[in-house]
Protein backbone atom coordinates (compact mmCIF):
# COMPACT_ATOMS: atom_id res chain seq x y z
CA UNK A 1 0.00 0.00 0.00
CA UNK A 2 1.49 3.36 -1.03
CA UNK A 3 0.30 6.72 0.26
CA UNK A 4 -0.33 9.17 -2.60
CA UNK A 5 2.08 12.02 -3.22
CA UNK A 6 1.19 15.14 -1.24
CA UNK A 7 0.52 18.53 -2.75
CA UNK A 8 2.57 21.45 -1.47
CA UNK A 9 -0.43 22.63 0.54
CA UNK A 10 -1.06 19.23 2.14
CA UNK A 11 2.51 18.45 3.11
CA UNK A 12 3.31 18.94 6.78
CA UNK A 13 7.00 18.32 7.43
CA UNK A 14 7.65 15.89 10.24
CA UNK A 15 10.69 17.92 11.26
CA UNK A 16 9.15 20.07 14.00
CA UNK A 17 11.76 22.73 13.52
CA UNK A 18 10.44 23.19 9.99
CA UNK A 19 6.80 23.56 11.01
CA UNK A 20 5.48 26.88 9.81
CA UNK A 21 3.57 29.30 12.01
CA UNK A 22 0.01 27.99 12.33
CA UNK A 23 -2.90 29.19 10.26
CA UNK A 24 -5.68 29.20 12.83
CA UNK A 25 -9.36 28.83 12.06
CA UNK A 26 -12.17 30.75 13.63
CA UNK A 27 -14.13 28.68 16.14
CA UNK A 28 -17.05 28.33 13.76
CA UNK A 29 -14.75 26.86 11.12
CA UNK A 30 -12.95 24.52 13.52
CA UNK A 31 -15.96 22.27 14.02
CA UNK A 32 -19.47 21.68 12.77
CA UNK A 33 -22.61 23.38 14.06
CA UNK A 34 -23.47 20.66 16.60
CA UNK A 35 -22.58 21.01 20.28
CA UNK A 36 -22.48 18.34 22.93
CA UNK A 37 -25.37 19.01 25.35
CA UNK A 38 -23.01 18.80 28.33
CA UNK A 39 -20.48 21.43 27.18
CA UNK A 40 -21.41 23.85 29.98
CA UNK A 41 -20.95 21.10 32.57
CA UNK A 42 -17.36 20.36 31.57
CA UNK A 43 -16.48 24.06 31.79
CA UNK A 44 -18.06 24.78 35.16
CA UNK A 45 -15.23 25.23 37.65
CA UNK A 46 -15.95 24.12 41.23
CA UNK A 47 -16.18 26.69 43.99
CA UNK A 48 -13.21 25.20 45.78
CA UNK A 49 -10.19 23.27 44.51
CA UNK A 50 -8.05 20.62 46.20
CA UNK A 51 -4.90 21.72 47.98
CA UNK A 52 -2.68 20.19 45.31
CA UNK A 53 -4.30 22.14 42.44
CA UNK A 54 -1.59 24.30 40.85
CA UNK A 55 -1.59 28.07 40.53
CA UNK A 56 -1.00 28.79 36.86
CA UNK A 57 0.53 31.87 35.31
CA UNK A 58 -2.04 33.88 33.31
CA UNK A 59 -1.95 33.38 29.58
CA UNK A 60 -3.47 36.66 28.44
CA UNK A 61 -0.62 38.97 29.42
CA UNK A 62 2.20 40.09 27.16
CA UNK A 63 5.95 40.18 27.82
CA UNK A 64 5.51 43.47 29.72
CA UNK A 65 2.70 42.02 31.88
CA UNK A 66 0.09 44.09 30.09
CA UNK A 67 -3.33 42.47 29.54
CA UNK A 68 -4.03 40.91 26.15
CA UNK A 69 -7.56 41.83 25.16
CA UNK A 70 -7.82 40.82 21.51
CA UNK A 71 -7.09 37.91 19.21
CA UNK A 72 -4.18 39.63 17.48
CA UNK A 73 -2.42 40.08 20.81
CA UNK A 74 -2.98 36.44 21.72
CA UNK A 75 -1.64 35.21 18.37
CA UNK A 76 1.61 37.06 19.01
CA UNK A 77 1.84 35.54 22.49
CA UNK A 78 0.88 32.15 21.08
CA UNK A 79 3.77 32.12 18.66
CA UNK A 80 6.20 32.94 21.46
CA UNK A 81 4.82 30.12 23.63
CA UNK A 82 4.99 27.67 20.76
CA UNK A 83 8.58 28.51 19.95
CA UNK A 84 9.64 28.33 23.60
CA UNK A 85 8.28 24.79 23.85
CA UNK A 86 9.94 23.72 20.60
CA UNK A 87 13.24 25.12 21.86
CA UNK A 88 12.85 23.03 25.01
CA UNK A 89 11.79 19.83 23.24
CA UNK A 90 14.68 19.95 20.74
CA UNK A 91 12.81 18.50 17.76
CA UNK A 92 14.12 15.73 15.56
CA UNK A 93 15.82 17.22 12.52
CA UNK A 94 14.35 14.90 9.94
CA UNK A 95 12.59 15.99 6.79
CA UNK A 96 10.47 13.86 4.49
CA UNK A 97 9.13 14.65 1.05
CA UNK A 98 6.15 12.33 1.44
CA UNK A 99 4.60 10.00 4.03
CA UNK A 100 6.09 6.55 4.60
CA UNK A 101 4.92 3.62 2.49
CA UNK A 102 2.64 1.15 4.27
CA UNK A 103 3.23 -2.59 3.95
CA UNK A 104 0.22 -4.71 4.90
CA UNK A 105 1.30 -7.66 7.09
CA UNK A 106 -2.06 -9.07 8.20
CA UNK A 107 -5.73 -8.37 7.58
CA UNK A 108 -8.94 -9.54 9.20
CA UNK A 109 -12.55 -8.40 9.38
CA UNK A 110 -14.09 -8.22 12.82
CA UNK A 111 -17.78 -7.38 12.67
CA UNK A 112 -18.34 -4.22 10.68
CA UNK A 113 -14.63 -3.38 10.29
CA UNK A 114 -11.61 -4.01 8.08
CA UNK A 115 -8.46 -4.26 10.26
CA UNK A 116 -4.92 -4.29 8.85
CA UNK A 117 -1.58 -4.62 10.61
CA UNK A 118 0.83 -2.40 8.68
CA UNK A 119 4.56 -1.76 8.79
CA UNK A 120 6.26 1.52 7.88
CA UNK A 121 9.35 3.56 8.69
CA UNK A 122 8.63 6.02 11.48
CA UNK A 123 12.08 7.45 10.87
CA UNK A 124 14.10 6.59 7.76
CA UNK A 125 15.50 3.13 8.42
CA UNK A 126 13.55 2.68 11.68
CA UNK A 127 10.56 0.37 11.08
CA UNK A 128 7.50 0.26 13.28
CA UNK A 129 3.95 -1.05 13.06
CA UNK A 130 0.38 0.17 13.44
CA UNK A 131 -3.16 -1.06 13.03
CA UNK A 132 -5.31 0.60 10.39
CA UNK A 133 -9.05 0.14 10.86
CA UNK A 134 -11.86 1.15 8.53
CA UNK A 135 -15.61 0.61 8.33
CA UNK A 136 -16.17 -2.54 6.28
CA UNK A 137 -18.61 -0.78 3.95
CA UNK A 138 -16.92 1.06 1.11
CA UNK A 139 -16.84 4.80 1.43
CA UNK A 140 -14.78 7.92 0.90
CA UNK A 141 -14.05 11.11 2.78
CA UNK A 142 -14.50 9.64 6.23
CA UNK A 143 -13.15 11.34 9.36
CA UNK A 144 -9.86 9.90 10.59
CA UNK A 145 -8.34 9.52 14.06
CA UNK A 146 -4.92 8.65 15.44
CA UNK A 147 -5.46 6.40 18.47
CA UNK A 148 -2.54 6.09 20.90
CA UNK A 149 -2.18 3.07 23.16
CA UNK A 150 -1.57 3.23 26.93
CA UNK A 151 1.25 1.48 28.81
CA UNK A 152 0.05 -2.07 28.35
CA UNK A 153 1.99 -5.11 27.18
CA UNK A 154 -0.31 -5.53 24.18
CA UNK A 155 0.49 -1.99 22.89
CA UNK A 156 -1.38 -1.40 19.61
CA UNK A 157 -3.32 -4.64 19.89
CA UNK A 158 -5.51 -3.11 22.60
CA UNK A 159 -6.84 0.01 20.78
CA UNK A 160 -7.27 -2.15 17.66
CA UNK A 161 -9.43 -4.60 19.62
CA UNK A 162 -7.18 -7.61 18.97
CA UNK A 163 -6.74 -8.24 22.70
CA UNK A 164 -7.06 -6.42 26.00
CA UNK A 165 -9.85 -4.41 27.58
CA UNK A 166 -12.96 -3.93 25.46
CA UNK A 167 -13.47 -0.35 26.66
CA UNK A 168 -9.94 0.50 25.49
CA UNK A 169 -10.55 -0.77 21.94
CA UNK A 170 -11.04 2.85 20.90
CA UNK A 171 -9.72 2.41 17.36
CA UNK A 172 -12.06 -0.53 16.72
CA UNK A 173 -15.02 1.32 18.23
CA UNK A 174 -14.35 4.47 16.20
CA UNK A 175 -14.18 2.40 13.01
CA UNK A 176 -17.57 0.93 13.88
CA UNK A 177 -18.82 4.51 14.18
CA UNK A 178 -17.65 5.45 10.69
CA UNK A 179 -14.08 6.63 11.34
CA UNK A 180 -10.79 5.49 9.86
CA UNK A 181 -8.51 4.79 12.84
CA UNK A 182 -4.71 4.56 12.80
CA UNK A 183 -3.15 3.04 15.94
CA UNK A 184 0.66 3.52 15.92
CA UNK A 185 3.11 1.81 18.25
CA UNK A 186 5.08 3.91 20.75
CA UNK A 187 8.84 3.81 20.20
CA UNK A 188 9.49 2.28 23.64
CA UNK A 189 8.00 -1.06 22.52
CA UNK A 190 10.41 -3.46 20.79
CA UNK A 191 7.45 -5.13 19.08
CA UNK A 192 3.69 -5.26 19.56
CA UNK A 193 3.93 -7.19 22.82
CA UNK A 194 7.15 -6.08 24.48
CA UNK A 195 7.82 -2.80 26.28
CA UNK A 196 11.62 -2.47 26.29
CA UNK A 197 12.64 0.93 27.63
CA UNK A 198 16.09 -0.31 28.66
CA UNK A 199 17.00 -1.08 25.04
CA UNK A 200 14.83 1.29 22.99
CA UNK A 201 15.60 4.52 24.84
CA UNK A 202 19.39 4.23 24.31
CA UNK A 203 18.82 3.46 20.62
CA UNK A 204 16.81 6.64 20.30
CA UNK A 205 19.44 8.63 22.23
CA UNK A 206 22.17 7.36 19.91
CA UNK A 207 20.26 8.67 16.89
CA UNK A 208 19.12 11.94 18.48
CA UNK A 209 21.33 12.78 21.47
CA UNK A 210 19.84 16.23 22.11
CA UNK A 211 16.13 15.54 21.63
CA UNK A 212 13.67 14.83 24.44
CA UNK A 213 11.68 11.61 24.41
CA UNK A 214 8.55 13.69 23.98
CA UNK A 215 10.01 15.19 20.79
CA UNK A 216 10.34 11.66 19.43
CA UNK A 217 6.75 10.82 20.38
CA UNK A 218 5.57 14.02 18.73
CA UNK A 219 7.56 13.31 15.58
CA UNK A 220 6.07 9.83 15.36
CA UNK A 221 2.57 11.19 16.02
CA UNK A 222 2.88 13.75 13.22
CA UNK A 223 4.11 10.98 10.93
CA UNK A 224 0.97 9.02 11.79
CA UNK A 225 -1.16 12.05 10.89
CA UNK A 226 0.74 12.42 7.61
CA UNK A 227 -0.17 8.83 6.76
CA UNK A 228 -3.79 9.15 7.84
CA UNK A 229 -4.34 12.46 6.04
CA UNK A 230 -3.28 11.05 2.67
CA UNK A 231 -5.36 7.86 2.69
CA UNK A 232 -7.87 8.04 -0.18
CA UNK A 233 -10.89 7.36 2.04
CA UNK A 234 -10.02 9.96 4.70
CA UNK A 235 -11.14 13.58 4.76
CA UNK A 236 -7.93 15.46 5.74
CA UNK A 237 -10.06 18.28 7.12
CA UNK A 238 -11.68 15.99 9.73
CA UNK A 239 -8.88 14.50 11.81
CA UNK A 240 -8.77 13.66 15.49
CA UNK A 241 -6.52 12.21 18.18
CA UNK A 242 -7.33 10.23 21.30
CA UNK A 243 -5.44 8.26 23.92
CA UNK A 244 -5.38 7.07 27.53
CA UNK A 245 -2.50 7.44 30.05
CA UNK A 246 0.71 7.34 27.96
CA UNK A 247 -1.46 7.88 24.89
CA UNK A 248 -3.11 10.89 26.53
CA UNK A 249 0.28 12.57 26.85
CA UNK A 250 0.86 12.07 23.14
CA UNK A 251 -2.56 13.54 22.36
CA UNK A 252 -1.79 16.74 24.28
CA UNK A 253 1.41 17.39 22.34
CA UNK A 254 0.03 16.37 18.96
CA UNK A 255 -3.08 18.54 19.31
CA UNK A 256 -0.95 21.49 20.41
CA UNK A 257 1.57 21.30 17.56
CA UNK A 258 -0.34 19.87 14.59
CA UNK A 259 -3.07 22.17 13.30
CA UNK A 260 -4.66 19.33 11.36
CA UNK A 261 -6.05 17.80 14.55
CA UNK A 262 -9.57 19.17 14.75
CA UNK A 263 -10.88 17.19 17.73
CA UNK A 264 -9.01 15.46 20.55
CA UNK A 265 -9.56 13.70 23.87
CA UNK A 266 -6.88 13.08 26.49
CA UNK A 267 -7.77 10.53 29.17
CA UNK A 268 -5.87 10.37 32.47
CA UNK A 269 -2.50 11.52 31.14
CA UNK A 270 -1.83 13.91 33.98
CA UNK A 271 -2.07 17.31 32.30
CA UNK A 272 0.13 19.06 34.88
CA UNK A 273 3.88 18.52 34.66
CA UNK A 274 3.78 17.46 38.34
CA UNK A 275 0.70 15.24 38.01
CA UNK A 276 2.48 12.15 36.69
CA UNK A 277 5.87 10.95 35.49
CA UNK A 278 6.59 13.69 32.95
CA UNK A 279 10.14 13.93 34.38
CA UNK A 280 11.02 10.43 33.18
CA UNK A 281 13.73 10.45 30.50
CA UNK A 282 11.39 9.09 27.81
CA UNK A 283 9.10 12.13 28.28
CA UNK A 284 10.52 15.54 29.28
CA UNK A 285 13.33 14.55 31.62
CA UNK A 286 14.64 15.95 34.87
CA UNK A 287 14.97 19.46 33.40
CA UNK A 288 11.32 20.13 34.27
CA UNK A 289 12.10 19.73 37.99
CA UNK A 290 14.63 22.56 37.97
CA UNK A 291 13.67 26.02 39.34
CA UNK A 292 14.51 27.66 36.02
CA UNK A 293 11.85 25.63 34.21
CA UNK A 294 8.76 27.84 34.35
CA UNK A 295 6.56 26.39 31.61
CA UNK A 296 3.33 24.47 32.23
CA UNK A 297 0.91 22.51 30.09
CA UNK A 298 -1.92 25.04 30.16
CA UNK A 299 0.22 26.72 27.51
CA UNK A 300 -0.10 23.64 25.28
CA UNK A 301 -3.84 23.46 25.88
CA UNK A 302 -4.04 27.09 24.80
CA UNK A 303 -2.15 26.26 21.59
CA UNK A 304 -5.00 23.90 20.71
CA UNK A 305 -7.58 26.73 20.69
CA UNK A 306 -10.02 27.07 18.99
CA UNK A 307 -10.03 23.33 18.15
CA UNK A 308 -11.96 20.90 20.37
CA UNK A 309 -10.04 19.41 23.31
CA UNK A 310 -11.58 17.23 26.03
CA UNK A 311 -9.73 16.26 29.20
CA UNK A 312 -10.98 13.08 30.88
CA UNK A 313 -9.99 12.42 34.49
CA UNK A 314 -10.74 10.01 37.29
CA UNK A 315 -9.10 11.78 40.25
CA UNK A 316 -5.92 9.83 39.58
CA UNK A 317 -3.56 11.44 37.04
CA UNK A 318 -6.28 14.00 36.22
CA UNK A 319 -9.37 15.14 38.07
CA UNK A 320 -10.38 18.01 40.36
CA UNK A 321 -6.78 19.27 40.49
CA UNK A 322 -6.91 19.68 36.68
CA UNK A 323 -9.62 22.37 36.74
CA UNK A 324 -7.13 25.29 36.78
CA UNK A 325 -5.97 24.22 33.32
CA UNK A 326 -9.49 24.54 31.93
CA UNK A 327 -9.99 27.83 33.75
CA UNK A 328 -6.76 29.20 32.31
CA UNK A 329 -7.55 28.38 28.68
CA UNK A 330 -11.24 29.29 28.54
CA UNK A 331 -10.51 33.04 28.09
CA UNK A 332 -8.17 32.17 25.21
CA UNK A 333 -10.82 30.06 23.50
CA UNK A 334 -13.37 32.85 23.88
CA UNK A 335 -11.16 35.28 21.97
CA UNK A 336 -11.91 33.28 18.83
CA UNK A 337 -15.68 33.80 19.14
CA UNK A 338 -18.31 31.10 19.24
CA UNK A 339 -18.48 28.27 21.79
CA UNK A 340 -15.30 27.36 23.65
CA UNK A 341 -14.93 23.68 22.83
CA UNK A 342 -12.72 22.66 25.73
CA UNK A 343 -13.47 21.09 29.09
CA UNK A 344 -12.88 18.50 31.80
CA UNK A 345 -15.07 15.51 32.59
CA UNK A 346 -14.08 13.92 35.92
CA UNK A 347 -15.66 10.49 36.30
CA UNK A 348 -13.90 10.02 39.67
CA UNK A 349 -13.24 6.31 39.04
CA UNK A 350 -9.47 6.28 39.05
CA UNK A 351 -7.03 5.57 36.23
CA UNK A 352 -9.64 4.09 33.93
CA UNK A 353 -12.13 4.80 31.17
CA UNK A 354 -15.53 3.82 32.61
CA UNK A 355 -18.64 3.63 30.40
CA UNK A 356 -19.78 7.18 31.14
CA UNK A 357 -16.39 8.61 30.10
CA UNK A 358 -16.17 6.35 27.06
CA UNK A 359 -19.61 7.52 25.93
CA UNK A 360 -18.64 11.18 26.26
CA UNK A 361 -15.47 10.56 24.30
CA UNK A 362 -17.46 9.25 21.33
CA UNK A 363 -20.07 12.01 21.62
CA UNK A 364 -17.24 14.58 21.58
CA UNK A 365 -15.77 13.09 18.40
CA UNK A 366 -19.14 12.82 16.68
CA UNK A 367 -19.96 16.45 17.48
CA UNK A 368 -16.65 18.05 16.56
CA UNK A 369 -14.94 15.63 14.19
Amino acid sequence: MTAPRLSRRQLVMASLGALAAPGLLAAGEAAGPKEVPWLDEVQRLPESLPADAPRLAPLLVDAQDRPIADLAGWLRKRQAIRQAWLDFLKPLRIQRKEPPVLEVLEEDRPEGVSRQLVRYEAEPGVPTEAYLLRPAAAGKRRPGAVVFHPTVTASIREPAGVEGRANMAIGLNLARRGWVAFCPRNFLWRDNRNLDIRAELPRFRARHPDATGMAKMLYDAITAVDILATLPDVDPGRLGAVGHSLGAKEVLYLAAFDERIRVSASSEGGVGTRFSNWNDPWYLGEAITKPEFTREHHELMALVAPRAFLLLGGDSADGEKSWPFVGAVLPVYRLFGGPARVGLFNHKKGHSLPPEAEQRLYEWFEAYG
